[in-house]
């Protein structure tokens, strides 16, 4: 069997590594090619086109590309025809995938899509081009699965594959072996070029404001390291190793996304921070339905960690957000305890062998 798999971003491309390595692991024949990054291509997938010239983030930045972006979808459209696929297996990226998606189907092309569009949170026109163009949505949140069958949507709930990647970690025993006594906090600045722009600055104003914290960025090698210094800063920089800080870490500052789930299931006390342009911003207000930002507290549906937004955002408020995690203890312990109850939500299934089993055997 042949699969094209397409992973836009940098998480969609471990998502879509881990299973494509289960696919191989079930069925060593199988063929895989498609588009994604370094997790994929070890996993054995022929890569076509990185991932990092798709990264387009904010309403601002798609319009502005929307010519590179149509060039894209040609390319991958021709590529797929050339391949010939028994499906086409879609990671995430939904305003890239959903229209690839509608493509396939009209030609007859199986189509998965793994890690869904957040049609929940917004935009949700995109569950019923789900329902159109996919045969079957694998769900990494059990509440995605009630949602999508509420709109006719076939779906499976596989398990979250982020404890795929977490139960292979293995931190490095040398990792900060001379970080002294002072509380580790862990920055994640992000993956994107302009969200980490945005919260680096408030992040190195932090890190001189409170001298009696280690200060831990946590970068990607794909930026230089001027790149993480421009703002200044009293803090120790570490490139492509965010699981062996967050093993290490006492705390951490985390911009919203995948790694805001992540630093709970290391059970590091965090408070989730994001700011974007004004104009995004405002749009967001606009068609976010949500109460969250922050995975955490939408899989628990309630507050478990603070999120500090926009104007939020400030080195005053992130600061007493820290000293309350750190110095009180019944204030760390009551978040602790709600990652225990977030874990058992979530389940322990292993997702990517699940979401390869399903595939193969569909």
């Amino acid at each position: 069997m042949k699969y094209f798999i397409v992973a836009g971003e940098r998480s969609g491309d471990l998502h879509a590594g881990n299973l494509a390595a289960a696919m191989r692991q079930l069925d060593p024949a199988v063929e895989l090619c498609g588009w994604g990054g370094e997790k994929m291509q070890g996993a054995g997938v022929q890569i076509l086109q990185r991932y990092e010239e798709l990264a387009f983030m904010g309403f601002w930045e798609v319009l502005k590309n929307l010519g590179k972006i149509r060039g894209f979808m040609r390319l991958a459209q021709q590529q797929i025809e050339a391949f010939s696929p028994d499906a086409l297996i879609l990671v995430d990226y939904a305003g890239f995938n959903l229209r690839l998606a509608r493509w396939a189907k009209a030609r007859g092309i199986r189509v998965f899509y793994y890690i869904a569009p957040k049609a929940w949170a917004w935009n949700k026109s995109r569950v019923h081009q789900l329902r159109k163009y996919t045969d079957l949505t694998l769900a990494i949140f059990p509440f995605e699965v009630p949602f999508f069958e509420k709109y006719g949507v076939p779906v499976k709930y596989v398990g979250n594959p982020l404890f795929d990647e977490i139960r292979q970690f293995r931190p490095a025993p040398a990792f900060l072996a001379d970080r002294g006594s002072k509380p580790v906090v862990a920055l994640l600045p992000g993956s994107r070029k302009q969200e980490i722009e945005a919260m680096l600055k408030t992040m190195a104003e932090l890190t001189r404001t409170l001298p009696e914290y280690q200060w831990v960025i946590a970068g990607i090698s794909t930026f230089p390291r001027a790149f993480y210094t421009s703002q200044g800063g009293t803090f120790q920089l570490v490139f492509d190793c965010t699981y062996d800080l967050l093993s290490v870490a006492d705390a951490a500052v985390v911009t919203s996304g995948t790694a805001t789930l992540e630093t709970a299931l290391f059970w590091v006390p965090e408070v989730v921070v994001y700011k974007t342009s004004a104009l995004t911003y405002a749009i967001a207000r606009l068609l976010v339905k949500i109460r969250f930002i922050s995975l955490v507290n939408l899989v628990a549906d309630k507050e478990v960690v603070k999120e500090l937004i926009q104007g939020e955002y400030t080195t005053e408020n992130t600061g007493n957000e820290l000293k309350k995690l750190l110095s009180d203890n019944k204030f760390r312990e009551r978040q602790l305890n709600e990652y225990k109850i977030l874990t058992e939500t979530l389940g322990d299934r292993e997702a990517s062998k699940t979401a390869a089993h399903t595939i193969l055997n569909f």
